[in-house]
């Protein structure tokens, strides 16, 4: 099938799946796209995630309308390719989201009983419990003894899978009763990186051979996990708090560029304590609106 190529035709999204179908022939496709796999593509596929989430942060809807495309484009590829080999097409990713979503939602979905009951506490749980075990079942490998922490998905953004574990954790009771314990253990692991990691510094007066010491990698994911930790007891997506503090560190940095560059100068041409004043009058004055 050849896609519309009129002008000011509106495509569907039948026109989507023929043009991505057209990249992959043989023959005549895009070089690029033929070479693709699934591996290759699936940092594509995190990335236009990130990129709706940061514009739905932005308020840009234009902007979002153009990344759900890229997106979406994602769900398309991975169809293909899925098809090309002969595992499931585009058509099978929407009849079981489609059949998964109407499964969880008796309430809305359900017969007359099952709408009438409402939404009861658990209930989110125990049907993906059922899920899991229906796949267990039609499996025929030994299934292993379930684990609560199973169904986290491994390549969740650390932080974010940090976050899903601990809650997943916690409703069996394994949680600080309340933030401030959060803190304690916050501080004693902050202690513990520094006693390691400030004697390897770099720049230290005597500074580390080799590879960098096992422990403080160890000791690090020990300060992110508890923050993580602290983030979900506030509340807080920790992901959406540290784009926002990207987003903060590079318009404050653009400030010391745009100063200086008002003064002739370049932050390579500057000393450390130029740089750290222009940063201060940039805070200064975003706090003042």
């Amino acid at each position: 099938m050849a896609p519309p190529d009129q002008p000011g035709s509106r495509k569907s999204i039948a026109d989507l799946i023929a043009v991505m179908a057209a990249l992959r022939t043989r023959g005549s496709g895009c070089p690029w796209d033929l070479e693709q796999s699934f591996e290759t593509i699936a940092p594509y596929t995190i990335e236009e995630a990130y990129e709706v989430a940061d514009a739905i942060e932005r308020g840009d809807r234009a902007d979002l309308k153009e990344e759900l495309g890229d997106l979406l484009l994602q769900v398309v590829y991975h169809s293909r390719m899925a098809e090309e080999e002969g595992s499931f097409g585009f058509a099978d990713v929407v009849d079981a989201i489609t059949t998964k979503m109407i499964r969880r939602h008796p309430h809305v979905f359900g017969d007359e009983q099952a709408r009438s009951a409402g939404v009861a506490k658990g209930w989110w749980e125990a049907i993906k419990a059922d899920e899991r075990a229906a796949k267990q079942e039609k499996s025929s490998e030994t299934p292993a003894p379930p684990s609560l922490l199973a169904d986290v998905p491994v390549g969740l953004p650390g932080l974010t899978r940090a976050m899903k574990l601990q809650a997943k954790a916690a409703r069996v009771g394994f949680d600080w009763p309340s933030l401030a314990p959060v803190f304690s253990k916050m501080r004693e692991e902050i202690a513990e990186l520094e006693e390691i990691a400030v004697p390897a510094d770099p720049r230290g007066p005597r500074p580390p051979n080799g590879p960098v010491d096992p422990r403080i990698v160890d000791e690090f994911g020990d300060v992110l996990f508890v923050m993580a930790n602290v983030a979900r007891h506030l509340k807080i997506d920790p992901e959406t708090a540290l784009r926002t503090a990207n987003a903060k560190f590079v318009r404050r940095f653009a400030y010391i560029e745009q100063r200086l560059a008002e003064q002739g100068k370049t932050p390579a041409g500057t000393t450390l304590q130029e740089m750290d004043d222009l940063w201060v009058e940039a805070k200064t004055k975003e706090r003042r609106g």
